[in-house]
């Protein structure tokens, strides 16, 4: 058996537990006890503490890319856990932005000792694996072409290299777990097919497909085509964070309970 549980998502329900801008999962497994990103900041923590999970008994973190919204309660989280590894990409710490707004993480979390910089696909044992380096951009959401990285005093478009996904492999079933999706959903599943050669049972993830300013007619249609080749498959998917609730509602209309949204304290299962 796997439990989840949503520490930190964009949207709360009445369970006492505070949102901000950001995701963390809590998930146990047999073997481990785990936390995928950990939010914006410490918020993720007072989460677990009033969903009574003791974070000094995690063992792995995973931090899905190097953005503040995901890894910016890693430096809080390593004063009450300091034992606990911590994979990132090798990639993750640099210089990330939105416009001209840093949007990366603090360059003190690359000189931690339970650092693990990962350079490429990686197993862990035999529940957990990491993928990535996801290079297709078949419906690609649109708002991943406002990110940006700065290198050597030049600004590329940011391509997503610093993101990678967790496999857990039960003796049944199979979840797939990515922050954002930054790299589009239906690429990272053809990248999981082309590792596994099948499709996960369920998938936890963002879609990244959320707009502040309106929404134009090819990103309706990037929603509704993603939404009608993920109903075609036999997984189900948990979502949230950067969804956005307008995409989320059209990909509900067409999936139905395929898709579910996960609300800051929820468990997933």
């Amino acid at each position: 058996m796997v439990r989840a549980v949503n520490l930190m998502d964009d949207i709360g329900t009445d369970n006492g537990c505070v949102c901000e801008h950001g995701l963390s999962f809590y998930i146990e497994t047999p073997k481990h006890k785990l936390l995928v990103d950990t939010g914006a900041s410490d918020k993720f923590l007072k989460n677990a503490e009033k969903l009574s999970i003791d974070l000094k008994k995690v063992d792995t973190v995973i931090l899905s890319h190097g953005h503040y919204d995901h890894g910016g309660g890693i430096l809080s989280f390593v004063r009450i856990n300091p034992t606990a590894k911590i994979y990132i990409r090798e990639n993750a710490l640099e210089c990330y932005c939105h416009g001209e707004r840093y949007i990366g993480i603090d360059s003190d979390i690359g000189a931690l000792p339970q650092v693990v910089m990962v350079s490429g696909n990686l197993k862990i044992d035999e529940e957990l694996f990491l993928y990535t380096n996801v290079t297709e951009r078949r419906l690609w959401p649109s708002g991943n072409r406002e990110l940006i990285c700065k290198k050597e005093g030049k600004v590329v478009q940011d391509d997503f290299s610093h993101e990678q996904y967790l496999v857990i492999q039960g003796e049944e079933k199979s979840i797939l777990i990515s922050g954002c999706a930054h790299n589009g959903m239906l690429n990272i599943l053809k990248k999981y097919e082309n590792i596994t050669g099948g499709v996960p049972d369920y998938v936890i993830s963002g879609f990244h497909m959320v707009k502040k300013h309106g929404y134009k007619e090819e990103d309706f249609e990037v929603i509704i085509q993603t939404a009608e080749e993920l109903k075609k498959l036999p997984t189900k998917f948990y979502t949230g964070h950067c969804t956005g609730e307008i995409p989320y509602n059209i990909m509900k209309e067409i999936m139905g309970d395929q898709i579910q949204y996960i609300h800051c304290g929820e468990p997933v299962f």
